[in-house]
């Protein structure tokens, strides 16, 4: 196959996307595929620009200042990319970006316009996944349990009343639980929605479910093993999830067969009501009772050294070169018939 991996981006997952897209261009070309990456802030990556850019460390912060990058994103999206030949050649172009314009619908609309294949959901089911409150909205509505919420601001009573505390604190829209705070009372509520609010203009306050962390990947239609994560720091952040030895990952999971069955039903349950394609991960709480609570959506999962999907594929029997491949394929089958 031609492949064109589209990576890098604006977001501050930038680093995320370049890790993952270093794994996915080894993984293809081992195989023998013929890859380009093109870096959707700046073009097509020569060689020099592949060895400066596709590193396997993610680094323990996210990147700072990013608004140059916007604006180039911006107008590369807009003007360069339909004019790639890699782009237009491609039987496949493999998505490795995460937030903003890449995961949130907005390129998917575009390769669309080109009429290109490309790699997991389309416009509709990235920007329902990518809003975390829509997309809650839309898992209550189909029946899949999730914590209460709401949207700031809010008053600390209406905290007291509703959700409780402890509370977590998030920007509606993102991902690698950038600008994420868990707030244990009124005092630091303030500064967990500034924190948050600089990542985005919505900021949700979420009940925070005491329990296990566990996650269910979906490939094609079909639920993998589940997961569980357990970090070395209190919730499961930006340093625990890219930094090696930082959390303790199991796949599958060590839970009673019904159990597991009941999440990976839940993750097949909250993939559909998005309207996700190709490939999604599923993250939730199980409580000490059994009960599960859907968190979010990933419609681009990571795929680093050390991210969660991968470890579910792996557990099913499906390496990381297959999985790529599994991925592309689903991509080219389903070209045409996008409807979200």
């Amino acid at each position: 196959m031609r492949v064109t991996v589209l990576t890098g981006g604006a977001t501050g997952e930038r680093a995320v996307a370049f890790a993952g897209a270093t794994q996915v261009v080894a993984a293809l070309r081992g195989r023998g595929h013929s890859v380009y990456v093109v870096d959707t802030t700046a073009g097509l990556l020569d060689d020099a620009g592949e060895a400066r850019l596709l590193k396997a460390e993610v680094g323990t912060a996210p990147p700072g200042d990013l608004a140059p990058l916007v604006d180039a994103e911006r107008h590369f999206l807009a003007e360069g990319l339909a004019a790639l030949p890699v782009v237009q050649g491609a039987d496949v172009l493999f998505l490795v970006v995460h937030g903003g314009m890449g995961e949130g619908g907005q390129l998917q609309a575009i390769l669309d316009l080109i009429g290109v294949s490309y790699t997991g959901s389309g416009a509709l089911g990235s920007a329902l996944a990518v809003d975390k409150d829509l997309s809650k909205k839309l898992f209550r509505a189909a029946g899949v349990p999730v914590p209460e919420w709401f949207l700031a601001p809010a008053q600390a009573e209406d905290i007291d009343k509703t959700l409780g505390w402890p509370v977590v604190v998030k920007p509606s829209n993102g991902g690698s639980t950038i600008g994420l705070s868990l707030v244990r009372n009124a005092k630091g509520l303030d500064d967990a929605i500034r924190i948050a609010r600089a990542y985005d203009d919505e900021v949700m306050i979420e009940q925070f479910i005491p329990g296990r962390e566990v996650t269910v990947g979906v490939l094609g239609d079909v639920p993998l093993p589940v997961g569980e994560i357990v970090p070395k720091h209190e919730l499961f952040d930006y340093e625990c999830k890219y930094t090696p030895g930082m959390s303790e990952e199991t796949f599958p999971a060590e839970l009673p067969a019904p159990i597991a069955a009941k999440l990976q039903a839940a993750a097949l349950q909250a993939h559909r009501a998005l309207k996700l394609r190709g490939y999604s991960r599923i993250d939730f709480r199980l409580t000490s009772s059994g009960d599960i609570f859907c968190l979010e959506a990933n419609n681009l999962p990571g795929l680093t050294g050390t991210s969660l999907f991968p470890q579910g594929a792996k557990a099913a029997g499906i390496g990381y070169a297959e999985m790529c491949e599994r991925i592309c394929t689903l991509a080219r089958d389903t070209r045409g018939s996008r409807k979200g």
